[in-house]
């Protein structure tokens, strides 16, 4: 389905999964280029140490590469399905405070999924994902391996 930046922010703002662990979609750039996500330490999200639970921190995480690799190529026409395939997180600092995280896809990301899926038509690649606390100091990092098929690719011989 195609959307909008501001429809798609204010759609994973609203999505219970998130809404309720506390996590905030803060901006979705223009043409779904990035996204910049806060995850808000709160009593729903704490754990026995005090810090934000690991579970919210990599459901924070998990959906935005996916989201917007998916609409980067439905606005461009395409018929694809997208989703995270596996993922690999590294806590390095308990999350005290509040976390936040910028996404960013690139023209020459987009370039390299684009060829893959017009010739193999699956792309599979791992993105990085840091996640910075107040300090700006980094508590987690996740390697986040994106899935998109090109439905209405044919395979030619």
């Amino acid at each position: 389905m195609v959307v909008s930046e501001r429809l798609s922010k204010w759609g994973m703002r609203i999505y219970p999964p998130l809404l309720f662990q506390r996590i905030w979609v803060v901006k979705i750039d223009k043409g779904f280029r990035g996204a910049t996500v806060t995850i808000n330490k709160s009593i729903f999200n704490r754990n026995y140490n005090n810090s934000i639970f690991g579970g919210t921190i990599f459901s924070a995480a998990d959906p935005f590469y996916p989201l917007l690799f998916h609409q980067i190529f439905v606005h461009k026409g395409y018929n694809v399905i997208a989703w995270s395939k596996s993922s690999e997180i590294q806590f390095l600092k308990p999350g005290l405070t509040k976390l936040q995280f910028k996404i960013r896809i690139s023209d020459e990301d987009i370039a390299e999924a684009e060829h893959v899926l017009n010739t193999g038509g699956k792309y599979i690649k791992a993105h990085p994902i840091d996640i910075y606390n107040t300090s700006g100091e980094v508590c987690v990092t996740i390697m986040n391996e994106v899935y998109l098929r090109n439905i209405n690719f044919v395979e030619t011989l």
